[in-house]
Order: C-alpha cells, then structure tokens, then sequence
C-alpha cells in the first residue's frame, strides 16, 4: 500500500448552474471554438469528441478526471458490450465486506453492473458487526443473479474474508475489488482482451485515488511495467489485479492471515513468482477511495501494515533462495528496502577514464575507498592524453597512497568506449564498475551495495543515485523516448524527494542506466562486447550496451542506496552545446541510437507509464 505523492487534482465541486455560467461566457465560447478547431487540426475528430464527451460529463456532476483519454466514449463502450472474444472467461470479482457504508456498497455494485463485459460474477463476503441485514437487503435485491451474497459467520480479518470470496466463486479468472472503490466501465473488457489477445494470466492496470466523494482527484498511480525489484520496493500493482485460478493454484492459494495488512503485497508477489505471461494494461481502470482509516488515504492507518509488508518482502525472499533482509525506509511508509547479502563474491574492477584533472581523480579516489565497503577491488586509472607534468606526478602519488590502484596508458583520441574496452581487458575483476573521474561517492558500503545486485544471475547492469552539487537529482534511472532518444527519470528533483510511486525511494527497473557509474559481470560485458567503439564512441554508448543486456532478458537495476555527487561534464564540458566537431559527432551518435532502436522508441519504454510527457525529465503528467 502506498502513501499517495501525486498532486492534488482539480477541485469539482462547482455546481452545475456555476460551470454552465461561466461556459456561456462569449470569450470563453470563443476560445473553445479556437481550440476545437486546433484539436481537429492537430489530433482528429475522434480526439475532439472524447473531449466534448468529457466536458458533458463535467458540466453534470459526474465522475471525472483530468487524463480524457481514459475515459471510453459511449460508442466505444457499446461496441465493447457487443464484442466477442475467442475466448469468453468468467470473470469473479472478489470482494470482502466489513461495515461498509452502504453508498459505498451501492456505487461498487453499481460500477460492476455497468461493465461491458458481461461474462462476470460479484461475491460480496459479508463478515459486518452487525447482522448486515441493510447490506444484504442491498446485495440480494439487485435484480441480477451475478451478484452473489455470503454472509460469515465471523470476521476472520481481511485475507480470511477474502479467501471465502474466492472459495465461494466459479470463475476461471479472478479480481479483487475493496468494498468501498470502483471499477470503470471497460475494466473487465479490457482484462479480457488482455487474456486473449496476449494469453495473460495476470493482468495489472493503472489506478487514481479519488476523495470520498469521488469527485476530487488526488493522486495518480502511473505504474511501470512489470519490474520485480520495484515491487520488493513497494506494492506499486494493487489495483487492478485480475489472475486465473490455475495460477492462483500455483502460488499457493489464496491470501495469508499472517499478512494481514500486506496481504495483497504478499499474493501479488506470490502470483507474479509463478505467472507465465504477465500483462500491465496503462489505462485507468480502477478508482481507488481514499478516506479517513483507509490504506488509500494513509497507510498509517493500519501501522501493522508496514511489519507486515516487511514480512511479505522477506518471505519471497526466502522462497526465492535470495539470500538477504528487509527493512523499512524511513519516511516512505509502504516503502522497503532489500539489503542482499554477497553470497558470490568477487573483485570489482573499477575503470577511471581520467585526462588531467588532478583534483577529479583525486576526489574520486579519496571518497571511493572511504565508502567502498568491500576489500576485495582494484582501480585502473585509465590514462588518455594528459599534457601536464603535475598529472604524471599526481598517479605517482595515488598508486603509493592507495593499493591495488594501478595507471593505464590508453593511446589515441578520445572514445569513451574504446577507453573503458581497453580498461576491461586489463582487468582482474569478475565485476567491472564503469565510474567518471568526476563522482564523488557519498554511501558507506558503496561498491558492496552494487555487487549485492551485479552478483545476481538475472541482473545485467547496476547504476547509483547520483545528485549535482547543489543536491538536485542528476540521475535516478533512463528513461528511453525522452527528449527523443533518453532521459535521466526525475533530474533536478530535490534530494530528499521519495517521487511518485516511491520511484526515488526504492530500488528499481529501469532500460538503461548511466555509464557515469554503471557495475556489470566481466562475463557479460565480454559476451556482449563491451561498448560499442564505432556508433557511439562518446555519446550514448551506456544505454546501447544496457539496452542490449535488456533485450536478452536481463534486469538494469537503479539503486538508491548508493549514492554519489557527479560533477556533470566538469572535465569535457557539454557535447551538445560545444558547437564544431564535437557537437557534429553528438549529433551523428544521436541519430545511430534513434536509428538502432526505432521499434523501441516507437512502443515506448516499458518502464515508463504512456500517460507521462516524454518533453520533461520530471516525471510530468501529459
């Protein structure tokens, strides 16, 4: 469960009569016709009448919010109860019920009778103080024998009560709903597509966080695709989570009272761990009401939630046979942290690119072997074309100073991938760290917390945290498509900012990371060929080779328990700005990347939501 970070949304409250009042405002009339006119210029017909759709519904009170595209049009939505599937699931939604307000009750079956899809079932599992005779009267009186009502005979706590939602339906497919949240229209249909069309047996959607009242927005759950280290880091699936039996089956049944308060954390772990195809639908479909003692609205409403989220994280681990513990992060509630212990050790070869600079290196040293961490490294200064006599004196000084730190003269032009190439092949290490001459390491246990993921079989390549001397956010992940080609996921950020979804907080998945300090298996970097010396000798040739490693099924991670300050281009200045030769080769490199990876660029990252601008490094809404 997490604690909401997104802005607030619009304020709906308004009444009918005030909005038709100031719609009919001749200045405002003017300006929509301007802006009718721009949009079907711009984005077609179809983008104009979601629009008008959208207003209608706004001007009449009715359950909005600001991203339109979401929102099925009325002829969408007739053509989906049409539709027909080569295969038709049942669909059981699951939902336990405790005292729950019956206006609640009333829109949640409301929502459900409302889907397109009609091939579904309502378990309600009553387990309420009282006898629920207004909540049954409700749910029995409903006129549709799909909604289906079990009375307990006693509150078992929330998994239980799940569980004899889940026990008592028939469907092949099931979903869990809570008792006071909503499903959009098109929730089922959309699941259901998903399972045909990409043979999902698991199948996650976007969510909003919507006030009691429904009308007023207040955040946003824009989630990646399926990334098994950021769900360690934070339940960001919830809702809506739509699993068959058969895999419910596999992952050991259903909800564990022992989780109570993570218990969907804990099950959608479980379910992820055996899921053969699993499939993030990025639309809305689910609203999730966040009111006083709901987990939507604080999660410090149930505090045994945060244990028991520590317990579900740990309890995969042990599964898994990943060695290592779990703690909670401080000032992030919902939010973990996985500390994994070396159980392959190895040394790390640590490549320095340095030309002059004598204070960089410097720096970067004295900082490197304070923080490390872990003994067993070496650094290979990767001399390129230095002129001053005091560079030469300054390595004398260092390999004296510090051990296993050797200097390595690389002849010819500058080529950050031939460089770093020739620093590979001198190395001892089984784990190479790829680090710029201008970091400055920040975190005790820095090079341990890198292995800690690099040793892993299903890892390609680790990147850190890395912030500008002024503590904004220089790189938190890649993201590809930004700007055109790649940008580093919330730059400028303040420092302490846990983002949106935990994204700042918490380890996570991402395409690419930085080459500025970037740790990955000599092995791989070998079988992979290292970075590629011809397309993309000084820009771009970090993503490329992590990108690679992506396209052969292996996980990038972003750690943020490993942090540094980066003296950004400090030592070359900016390519992209420089003008002549330099600028010209940035530009032809810019081009190789947009030309090698145009499917990718097309789709779209996997670890990016498609509702987020790709003109902004901040994580910005569309």
């Amino acid at each position: 469960m997490l604690k909401q970070q997104g802005a607030a949304g619009p304020d709906l409250r308004d009444t009918p009569l005030k909005t038709l009042r100031r719609l009919l405002n001749p200045a405002h009339l003017a300006s929509l016709a301007r802006r009718a006119v721009r949009c079907v210029r711009e984005r077609g017909a179809e983008a104009l009448w979601r629009e008008l759709d959208y207003r209608i519904r706004l001007l009449f009170g009715g359950e909005v919010w600001r991203h339109r595209a979401d929102i099925p049009l009325r002829r969408e939505l007739r053509a989906q109860r049409t539709a027909r599937f080569a295969h038709m699931p049942l669909i059981s939604v699951a939902v336990p019920l405790y005292n729950t307000p019956p206006r609640f009750l009333r829109q949640l079956v409301r929502s459900v009778r409302r889907q397109t899809y009609a091939n579904w079932e309502l378990v309600l599992a009553d387990a309420s103080d009282a006898d629920g005779g207004a909540v049954r009267r409700m749910a029995q009186h409903t006129g549709d024998p799909r909604v289906r009502y079990l009375r307990l005979a006693e509150n078992g706590g929330i998994a239980r009560n799940t569980n004899a939602a889940l026990e008592a339906a028939h469907g092949e497919y099931c979903a869990l709903l809570d008792h006071d949240d909503i499903l959009t229209p098109n929730a089922l249909y959309e699941a259901a597509r998903a399972i045909n069309e990409q043979n999902a047996d698991f199948v996650y959607s976007d969510e909003i966080v919507l006030d009691a009242s429904l009308r007023k927005v207040k955040g946003y759950h824009f989630k990646p695709d399926f990334s098994p280290d950021t769900l360690r880091g934070c339940n960001y699936i919830t809702h809506l989570s739509v699993f068959s039996r058969a895999l419910l089956a596999r992952a050991g049944g259903g909800e564990r009272p022992e989780f109570d308060g993570a218990q969907d954390h804990d099950l959608i772990l479980r379910l992820t761990e055996q899921a053969r195809r699993i499939v993030h639908i990025p639309k809305v479909l689910y609203w999730w009401r966040g009111h006083s003692g709901s987990t939507a609205e604080d999660i410090g409403a149930k505090p045994y939630a945060i244990a028991a989220g520590v317990a579900a994280v740990s309890a995969q681990l042990k599964r898994l046979k990943m060695p290592g513990t779990v703690e909670p992060i401080s000032g992030c509630p919902g939010a973990y942290r996985v500390r994994y212990a070396v159980t392959r050790p190895g040394r790390v070869s640590v490549l320095i690119p340095n030309q002059d600079h004598r204070e960089d290196i410097t720096r970067c040293l004295e900082s490197l072997y304070q923080n490390a961490g872990w003994d067993d490294f070496e650094v290979l200064i990767l001399e390129n074309n230095s002129t001053q006599p005091e560079t030469f004196a300054c390595y004398e000084r260092l390999q004296r100073q510090y051990p296993r730190c050797r200097v390595l003269r690389y002849e010819g032009g500058f080529n950050f991938s031939a460089i770093n190439n020739f620093g590979a092949r001198q190395a001892t290490g089984a784990h190479l760290l790829l680090l710029n001459n201008d970091i400055e390491v920040e975190t005790p246990g820095f090079l341990r917390e890198l292995l800690s993921y690099s040793q892993r079989s299903d890892v390609g390549a680790v990147g850190a945290k890395l912030f500008y001397p002024n503590n904004m956010v220089q790189h938190a992940g890649v993201i590809i498509g930004i700007g055109g080609t790649a940008g580093h996921l919330y730059k400028c950020q303040l420092r302490d900012s846990a983002g949106d979804l935990y994204r700042l907080a918490t380890t996570q998945n991402f395409c690419a990371v930085t080459g500025a300090c970037l740790m990955v298996k000599k092995e791989l970097y070998e079988r992979f060929g290292g970075l590629d010396e011809t397309a993309f000798a000084v820009a771009y040739n970090d993503i490329d080779f992590c990108l690679r490693l992506w396209q052969r099924g292996f996980l990038n991670v972003l750690t943020p328990f490993a942090a540094a300050t980066h003296y950004e281009s400090k030592s070359r200045g900016d390519d992209t700005r420089c003008g002549g030769e330099k600028q010209a080769r940035y530009e032809r490199e810019r081009e190789n990347f947009r030309t090698r990876y145009a499917a990718l660029l097309q789709q779209g990252d996997p670890y990016y939501n498609p509702h987020l601008s790709l003109k902004s490094e901040n994580y910005e809404y569309k």
